[in-house]
Formats: structure tokens, C-alpha cells, sequence
């Protein structure tokens, strides 16, 4: 059986006062989710998504995309929802970017400019596409690629999970095999530290020194976001509990939407995902659904 062993580090940075990144680490499930920067409640939608995803990934002795595919689905009405219980959380959206496996295969799923990549065999290679304007007019040939470093719109995102739109979410499989190393990152990280330099922290042989040093990195380079790591590397052992670890605006219940907004049901002895309206009554922090 192929799961991860992982690290996962968030800050803040040196500019902003808080986080809207939030992060998962665990045995099955890698995840990066950026609250849109501006947007209200960014850490709203990152969290609600991050947790609605990990609560989805539970179900993942089924194919690792269809998995993927309903945790986006519920994670748009459950931000949709979060909105309509509490107005003042109008324009929130997230990105998100994570990767999947159910012991045998990987699948990857991609919304918005947070990154991941691939090391391999020494070589560190991107594995997702940014959903961004600076993207489209990279690909379109109206910016050149000499000029992005300075485009004003670099933070402008295509796609997210918001409160209106349907996701348009990239799922794709992965052929991963051990000794593979994943990394997710959020922009607070990738549009500030280069790629030459990703590589060798990628592969050095402590996981939790790799993203304390990524981190390291982006706050040397100003840390002007939230920077947010993800590290798995791929290995072979035995099926574990798939519980994993939140970091960032996740690890903060206060940030849920509704802690209670996804039932794992199993019918016929296969677990199914359910997601509730939001609740309105006290949750296990003491706070309502409808406020964060």
C-alpha cells in the first residue's frame, strides 16, 4: 500500500496581520488552500474548504478523482452556504490544489495559483498550471515572460471555489511511485523564491527541515504573504488511519463555516460523504455556524 509520510508548515509571513492560508498533511491527503487576498473571510473559505475536503477524503477507497471531484462540489455549497448564513461573508473564495491517493493510485486536483510539483530522480517539475490572469496572458502571448516578475495583476486568479461560480477544477491522475516527493505551496512561497532554489530544499532528506527552510526561504525574500508548504514523500507500509494534521487558518475551529456540515455515512459497506445544511445551533467549539 502507497500512502505519504509528510511535514507541513504556515506563517504568516512579514507583512500581513493574519492568515488566510490553510494546509492538510496526512498519510493520504496533501492540501493547500489560499484564501483569496482582499476577498472577505478569506480564511473563512480556506478553512470551510480544507476541512470539507479532508472530511471527503475519507471515502477515498474509491477512485481518488471522483473523490476529488465531490469535495470541490461540496466545498462551492458549503462556501455558498457559509455566505448566505452570514452576508458579511460576501466575495470569499479560496484556491485550492491537493493530492489524493486510496493506497493504489493518485489524483490530483487544481483550482486557482497555489503550485505543486514533482521531485523525482533529482529533477523538480511542476505539476499544475496556475488558474491565473498572469497565466493567460503569459499563454496568449500578451505578456512576455521578462515582464511577469513586475506585472501588477500577478495575484489576479481565473478560477477559485467561491460562493457563485461553479469550480472548473484540473483532476488529474498521478503515477507516482516510492521515493516520489510532492510539494503544494502557496503563492506567499512560489512567486517569490524560484524554482532553482525549491529543488535542492525539496530533497533534503528531513521533511519537517525542508518546509521550515521553504518558509525560510520566502520570508528572506521579503515574506510579503502567507506562505504556506505541504511535503509528502511517497512510501510503502501498511493501510493507517487517514487522519492528518491542519495547519494555517484550519487549525483554528473558529474559522469552520459549520464543524458539522460533512456525515460519513457508510450504505451497502462502502462509506459515502453527505454535506448538511449549515447548522445553526451551538457546535463543539461553542460558537454557531453561522458566525467565525
Amino acid at each position: 500500500m502507497l500512502r505519504f509520510r509528510c511535514a507541513a508548515a504556515s506563517h504568516v509571513g512579514l507583512v500581513r496581520t493574519n492568515n488566510e492560508d490553510s494546509g492538510y498533511a496526512g498519510a493520504y491527503l496533501l492540501l493547500v488552500a489560499d484564501g483569496v487576498g482582499g476577498a472577505a473571510a478569506g480564511e473563512v473559505a480556506s478553512a470551510s474548504t480544507t476541512y470539507v475536503t479532508s472530511s471527503v477524503s475519507m471515502i477515498s477507497d474509491d477512485d481518488p478523482l471522483a473523490v476529488l471531484a465531490q469535495a470541490v462540489e461540496f466545498a462551492h455549497h458549503h462556501v455558498r452556504d457559509g455566505v448566505e448564513a452570514d452576508p458579511q461573508r460576501d466575495g470569499m473564495s479560496t484556491t485550492l490544489t491537493a493530492v489524493l491517493g486510496n493506497g493504489e493510485r493518485f489524483g490530483l486536483v487544481h483550482v486557482g495559483d497555489s503550485r505543486g510539483y514533482l521531485w523525482r530522480d533529482g529533477a523538480l517539475t511542476p505539476i499544475t498550471r496556475d488558474h491565473s490572469l498572469m497565466q493567460m496572458l503569459l499563454d496568449s502571448g500578451e505578456l512576455r515572460p521578462e515582464d511577469a516578475e513586475d506585472f501588477p495583476y500577478r495575484s489576479v486568479i481565473a478560477r477559485s471555489i467561491n460562493q457563485i461560480e461553479d469550480p472548473e477544477p484540473d483532476l488529474v491522475l498521478l503515477d507516482l511511485r516510492c521515493g516520489d516527493r510532492i510539494l503544494l505551496a502557496s503563492d506567499g512561497l512560489t512567486d517569490i523564491v524560484p524554482d532553482d532554489l525549491l529543488g535542492p530544499t525539496v530533497a533534503m532528506p528531513d521533511l519537517d527541515a525542508a518546509v521550515d527552510e521553504l518558509v525560510s526561504l520566502a520570508l528572506a525574500a521579503g515574506g510579503r504573504d502567507n506562505v504556506t508548504c505541504i511535503l509528502g514523500e511517497v512510501v510503502e507500509g501498511d493501510l493507517i488511519h487517514p487522519r492528518g494534521r491542519m495547519i494555517g487558518a484550519a487549525a483554528d475551529p473558529h474559522n469552520l463555516i459549520d464543524p458539522a456540515a460533512v456525515r460519513i455515512d457508510r450504505v451497502g459497506g462502502r462509506r459515502t460523504a453527505k454535506l448538511q445544511a449549515v447548522s445553526t445551533g451551538a457546535d463543539p467549539w461553542g460558537h454557531t455556524g453561522a458566525t467565525a
